[in-house]
């Protein structure tokens, strides 16, 4: 099971409220955002609207607000929410073990379509 899964390390790295960014070659960065409820959600780390650094936005609740022009993006969908347009592709994460998993498929497949 694990095959399917890249282990990106502990759960500790990311603090609660914050995000971290983790390179992909050949790819889009990806964003990990760990939630003041303790869930973990990982993104493209770009806002449909700007390409704004979304790990650099405010997390409050399942949402990340980015630092460029306030737009609020779910972090469960990747949608724009209110009266924005627009979506960042999600990547599936896991927890387990205090340690987290996002899709190899999902990551490998992204690296190698850029």
């Amino acid at each position: 099971m694990i095959g399917n899964w890249l282990d990106i390390g502990p759960v500790t790295q990311i603090e609660p409220g914050t995000a971290r960014t983790l390179p992909v070659l050949g790819c889009e960065e990806i964003a990990v955002f760990h939630t003041m409820r303790g869930e973990f959600f990982a993104l493209r780390n770009q806002c449909p609207h700007k390409q704004g650094p979304l790990s650099q936005g405010i997390v409050h609740g399942d949402v990340v607000t980015c630092p460029l022009h306030n737009w609020n993006i779910s972090l469960r969908s990747g949608k724009a929410l209110g009266d924005d347009e627009g979506c960042v592709p999600t990547i599936p994460l896991k927890v387990d073990a205090g340690r987290l998993y996002l899709l190899r498929s999902a990551v490998v497949t992204r690296a190698e379509a850029a």
